[in-house]
């Protein structure tokens, strides 16, 4: 049952003067997404409520700007030594939330961390180490030559090595990482960002206020209020009601209203986030069987779920690049045929007999239920009975990793802003000690595919290596290697006294609030 989230805000506070001359008041700032943060820990998981978070209470070395580029932050310029080493120069004169100066010697400290973490090691495998060269000054060294350093920096939110080296009350190790339940790190913060937490109550309410000793220019926004409300219409009617000022993701049917609601403003992006849906070949026989796979994929109606679920707002994916990214392939193109699907489960042995289970969030994207039961629905039509469950996100990542079901719903949207990230989570062979293939559960595994990537990696030259990103294109889509399904949309709503939201929110749906001016 549907209901309305009663927020309880502050009203009449007397906040301090104004930011840089821009206003005369400082502000709180209400915002309602469907979920907040899993943890604390910037390394914990890499899901977009946790990069979020460390945006407000972390600073990363560099970031993305709303226009795509990158600009400095804790890092204020850089340069490539020689073909395997990228020297960094630090921000002087920033200190964490504890006191403590910021140093390369935290730096060094967080890139260690992130080659050991779950889900960023994959990332940072390319590196092979640090080297300090002054308290300002640090090196990253790569294995081989490696054209996207920069944008991996843009994920080193460096933390306070002092604050998290030792010993916690528990006895545990206070830099442990751990993906689910209790570690130091997952409850406990110290970065230099413009934001420090004041109170969480995970799921409910999450109470952000201004690090008064940041070392940067900041906007005006003295609290923030970050409520996580599930519901897709009460989040909308929160918004409206003027309980919150931003929600997002916004609901593809309530665009046009809010577009024509006075005093709202809607921003609607084309995004690089894919949704697909896995298929475990190690857990279901059927799985393995290359026609069955390729049966499930022609029984996918892409383009009527973008038509008639996602309003025609999001675009129809058919392979893994979404257009526009190096190594997408045109010639690649639908395969639904219905006819086809039948005749391929007839030659795999399959008359209607194939039944397979399947997991979906249900709090994650945009319109996720509603594609998931289509294309329980669609496969019905071929004959294939599909067993549906779904999850809040915490819950589905848990059973995601586990590969409790044959299929698996999973959206991705690149890290480094390029097509190889796709691939090195989602479909290379996965490997416990790389990282490689940590988002892969249908454990697809090709060696010639995997190849293809390494060498796109060490490739400088952008139309080689394209040439070898549409090779590895071509390979998934022969081998039925995923369920390609659309590409989601980005969108936000907020009201107008939010003056420069277009300025300081990016493509991935990074909100810089530390940056925001409220009228």
């Amino acid at each position: 049952m549907k209901r309305l989230l009663t927020l309880a805000l502050v009203i009449g506070w007397v906040l301090g003067a104004g930011a840089a001359g821009l206003c005369a008041e400082r502000a709180v700032f209400r915002m309602a997404t469907a979920a907040d943060p899993e943890t604390l820990d910037p390394m914990g998981q890499l899901s977009g409520p946790v990069l979020a978070f460390c945006h407000l209470v972390y600073d990363p070395l560099v970031r993305w700007s709303a226009d795509m580029k990158i600009e400095p932050r804790l890092a204020e310029r850089w340069e490539q030594i020689d073909p395997l080493t990228f020297r960094l120069y630090l921000r002087k004169g920033v200190r964490f939330q504890t006191g403590n100066p910021f140093t390369a010697k935290d730096v060094a400290w967080t890139l260690n961390r992130l080659k050991r973490s779950y889900d960023f090691k994959a990332l940072y495998e390319v590196v092979a180490g640090s080297r300090v060269i002054d308290d300002y000054t640090i090196d990253i060294i790569t294995k081989e030559p490696y054209g996207l350093i920069l944008n991996l920096a843009a994920y080193i939110f460096p933390m306070d090595s002092a604050f998290f080296s030792g010993r916690d009350e528990k006895g545990m190790d206070k830099g442990l990482i751990v993906k689910d339940g209790y570690s130091f790190a997952s409850e406990h913060t110290a970065g230099t960002g413009p934001f420090k937490i004041a109170a969480r109550r995970r799921g409910v309410k999450f109470v952000l206020k201004a690090n008064e000793g940041y070392w940067g220019e900041r906007g005006n926004v003295d609290v923030i209020e970050w409520i996580p409300i599930k519901d897709e219409t009460a989040r909308v009617l929160a918004l409206l009601h003027g309980d919150v000022d931003c929600i997002s993701p916004v609901p593809i049917e309530e665009y046009d209203r809010l577009m024509q609601a006075p005093g709202l403003e809607l921003i609607a992006r084309p995004s690089t986030r894919i949704v697909t849906i896995q298929m475990n070949s190690a857990k279901s026989v059927a799985l393995a069987d290359v026609r069955v796979r390729k049966a499930l994929i022609a029984a996918t109606d892409n383009d009527a779920i973008v038509s008639r679920i996602m309003r025609g707002r999001a675009k129809p994916l058919y392979q893994q690049a979404p257009e526009g990214m190096p190594g997408h392939d045109p010639s690649l193109g639908s395969r639904y045929n219905l006819e086809e699907a039948h005749a391929l489960l007839k030659a795999a042995g399959y008359e209607g007999d194939l039944e397979l289970s399947m997991i979906a969030p249900n709090d994650r994207y945009v319109k996720g239920v509603e594609v998931a039961q289509a294309f329980v629905s669609m496969m019905a039509k071929a004959g294939v009975k599909v067993v549906l469950r779904t999850y809040p996100r915490p819950q589905f990542w848990n059973e995601f990793d586990n590969q409790v079901a044959d299929l698996q719903m999973i959206g991705w949207h690149p890290d480094t802003e390029d097509t190889v990230n796709y691939g090195e989570y989602l479909l290379m062979c996965f490997d416990r000690n790389t990282g490689k293939g940590q988002y892969n559960s249908g454990n697809y595994c090709n060696p010639a595919y995997d190849a293809l990537l390494r060498r796109a990696n060490r490739e400088m030259d952008a139309a080689k290596r394209t040439a070898l990103l549409v090779e590895s294109e071509r390979i998934a889509y022969d081998d039925a290697a995923f369920i390609p399904l659309y590409t989601e949309p980005f969108s936000m709503a907020a009201r107008s006294t939010a003056a420069n939201l277009k300025d300081v929110i990016t493509s991935q749906g990074f909100l810089y609030v530390g940056d925001l001016i409220m009228k």
